[in-house]
This record gives structure tokens, C-alpha cells and sequence, in this order.
């Protein structure tokens, strides 16, 4: 049977990839820390589930194909307390960010065109990009610059008759970089000289652990038609599992496009949605200690690292997330050895490989990113077995 060309370019998700070896490793009787997804276990607030007891209705219907009109609204209520208005029609809810994203590079590139992505990055927008018949070129990054990217220079020298879009994610996954209002206005204003659209991934938004207010591109009202903005519920609210996203552009015909494919696949979970338009009643102190809770976590995570030698990484500003160059040959093996040979007292530890966070072939294979959504005490075992994995690792390799 003949598949296409396009899925045999996608890859597996380095995030999920060594699940098998880790259930493996589990019936084995081994504990696993898992630091390789960004699942939190934060609390998902009440609101959520209470609005799900309450439903009342006696058909579970169909919701509208752009979004239920009280999840809209709830939308539009969050971005007015960011200080911008968005229009019912600026916003269409979707089965999670990832197809928001999947959506709107469906709109906008054809075979051959290029998204600007700054490496390290989440390794599904390859997929995304490629279903969507496009490329990515990627932007370097390195762990000794703590993977600085906002430079006009550097973006614009890879702008060329294919590029269409320069996609961010800020905060950064994997890296944990977030961008100051300059830097964010000037990628802004390069996408605009250019005639691209500036995609923001933007889900991690809540989590910036240097004092900075909220910020997002969607308030750039002076370039409408260049915007677009991924949402999503997820990590705001610890909802993974509700699946509820957002896209959201002032570029009206962008927006009409999208359209065919929110009524092609119908609509979103109504009982998600309804879930979801609870999430936004949450106080402000919710976030606030979310907040501390992370950057407590970042804090265990960080000092740690710098008790194992030959480990680099830079202390993330936000998400939560960070990469780490390790004092190893190779991030895939080690995963492997730690999964199926390695234990201390029965326990061992699991991160995400670097190599698939890139688009530049050969970088990252000596990376990990770390995602630190457990607690402060497992983290900071989990990165007491990291070190003593490495020091098991290397003398098996001498």
C-alpha cells in the first residue's frame, strides 16, 4: 500500500515516543519521575466541573461551528482585561491550539512555502507544517546564548519568495524564553514590512515569573491583517484533557477561510465548551499562585542542574519548560539506558529528546527538555537520578 509523501516526513513525538520502554520499565517494577510531558497537576478548578454537573439541556447537540456563544464571550471578556476588544467574528474555538495552528496553516500555504520558526521548538509544528504541504526553516538558537532569536537580522536573512508566516511561541516551549514588548513589537513590524502573517502561539501566557504584565500580539490593532493568535484552555487553566482552543485574527478573510474547516469538521465538544466558559469566571488569584507554584518548581529544577557537571541550561522566564545540553553523546540512547538499564533504588527518570525540538539536522542530539509540572520534592529526586544516570551512562560508554 502507497502512503504519502507527506506523513512519512512526520515523526513520532519525542514527548511520547518512549512511552512503551516507560510502561516497561513500570512492570518492571521500577517508579518513573516523568519530567518528558506537559501535563500539570495543578488542580483544574472547580468551575470547570460544576458547570458540567449543572448541564441541563436534553439533546446534547451540535454546538455552532465557530464556538458556543458563551465561550466566545468568555473570550472576548479575557482579551478585553489584556486592554484589546476583539469582534465575535475575530474568534473561532477549536479542538484544542493544535488545530487552531493545523487550521491556519491549511489557509495559508501552499506546496515549497516556509514558516520561520525559531529552534528549539515544539516538535508537532513540524507535523503541522508538513501535513500542510509547507517547510520550515528554521531560525538557530544556541544553549550558550540561552536561545536568544529576536533579531531583525537574523529573521530577515532567511525571508525569501516562499516565506509566508514566522511563527512564536512566547513564553517558549521548549525553552522557557520570553519576549520583552520590543522584541515582540519588532517581529511584529518585520512580519507587516514583509507581507507575512505573524502566527503567536501564545497558551503559555499566564506563566512569565519576572513581574511582566500579560502581553500579547493581538493588541498590535495597527496590523490586523498580520496577526493571528493560537489559544488555548490547557495549560491556562490545567484542562489538557478538555481539548478546548482558539484562533484568533483580525484578518477577515483569513478568518472565513478557517471557517470551512470548523464547519467541515462540524464543532467542538459541547460539553467541553461549556466547561471551558466556566474556566474564564476563575479569580485573578488563581493565576497568582499557579504562578508561584511554577516558579517554585523552576527554582528546585534549576539549582539542581547546576549540581551535576557538564550540564548547561538557562534559567526559563517562563511556560514551563527548559532545555539542557548534557554531558552525553546522545539524549535518544540515554533515554533508552535510563528506561531499560538504569535504576537507583528502583527509580529512574524520563525527559523529552532535543534532536526532534529542531529543524536544523544534527543540533540537539546532546539536548533533554525538562518539563517541571510535578512537585517540588519529585523534581528535585528526578534530577538527582538525571545526574547519576549521566555518571552511569558515560562509564558504560568508556
Amino acid at each position: 500500500m502507497k502512503f504519502s509523501s507527506k506523513v512519512q516526513r512526520c515523526g513520532l513525538s519525542p514527548i511520547r515516543k518512549f512511552h512503551p520502554y516507560a510502561e516497561a520499565a513500570k512492570a518492571a517494577g521500577k517508579k518513573v519521575y516523568h519530567l518528558n510531558i506537559g501535563q500539570p497537576d495543578i488542580a483544574t478548578p472547580a468551575a470547570c466541573f460544576q458547570a458540567v454537573r449543572e448541564f441541563a439541556q436534553p439533546v446534547l447537540e451540535y454546538a455552532p461551528s465557530p464556538g458556543i456563544p458563551s465561550l466566545i464571550q468568555a473570550v472576548q471578556g479575557y482579551y478585553d482585561r489584556l486592554g484589546t476588544h476583539l469582534e465575535e467574528g475575530d474568534i473561532l474555538i477549536t479542538t484544542g491550539g493544535s488545530e487552531a495552528l493545523q487550521m491556519v496553516l491549511n489557509c495559508i500555504l501552499d506546496e515549497g512555502d516556509e514558516v520561520i520558526v525559531p529552534e528549539p521548538f515544539y516538535p508537532n509544528y513540524s507535523t503541522f507544517v508538513y501535513a500542510a504541504g509547507g517547510e520550515i526553516r528554521p531560525l538557530p538558537t544556541t544553549a550558550e546564548e540561552g536561545y536568544f532569536y529576536a533579531d531583525r537580522k537574523r529573521i530577515e536573512a532567511l525571508i525569501n519568495e516562499r516565506t509566508r508566516a514566522i511563527l512564536i511561541t512566547n513564553p517558549g516551549n521548549p525553552t522557557g524564553v520570553v519576549l520583552t514588548p520590543e522584541q515582540s513589537r519588532m517581529i511584529a513590524e518585520v512580519a507587516r514590512d514583509h507581507g507575512l502573517f505573524l502566527i503567536g502561539d501564545e497558551v503559555y501566557r499566564e506563566f512569565v515569573y519576572g513581574g511582566e504584565d500579560l502581553a500579547s500580539i493581538i493588541t498590535y490593532e495597527d496590523m490586523p491583517e498580520n496577526i493571528v493568535v493560537i489559544d488555548s484552555v490547557s495549560k491556562r487553566f490545567s484542562a489538557c484533557g478538555a481539548r478546548i482552543g482558539a484562533l484568533i485574527s483580525r484578518n477577515k478573510e483569513l478568518m472565513n477561510h478557517a471557517l470551512k474547516f470548523c464547519q467541515a469538521r462540524l464543532s467542538v465538544a459541547t460539553l467541553d465548551q461549556v466547561a471551558a466558559a466556566a474556566l474564564y469566571t476563575v479569580p485573578a488569584d488563581y493565576f497568582a499562585a499557579t504562578r508561584e507554584e511554577y516558579k517554585r518548581r523552576r527554582d528546585t529544577v534549576v539549582s539542581k542542574l547546576a549540581e551535576i557537571p557538564g550540564v548547561l541550561c538557562k534559567c526559563p522566564e517562563g511556560a514551563f519548560y527548559l532545555m539542557a545540553k548534557l554531558p552525553v553523546d546522545n539524549a535518544d540512547d540515554f533515554q533508552m539506558f535510563l528506561l531499560r538499564e538504569f535504576d537507583d533504588n528502583g527509580e529512574t527518570v524520563m525527559y523529552a529528546p532535543g534532536e526532534p525540538f529542531y529543524g536544523t539536522p544534527g543540533r540537539g542530539v546532546d539536548e533533554i527538555r525538562i518539563a517541571y509540572v510535578i512537585n517540588e520534592a519529585d523534581l528535585s529526586r528526578a534530577i538527582e537520578l538525571l545526574g547519576k544516570g549521566i555518571a552511569a551512562y558515560n562509564a558504560k560508554k568508556k
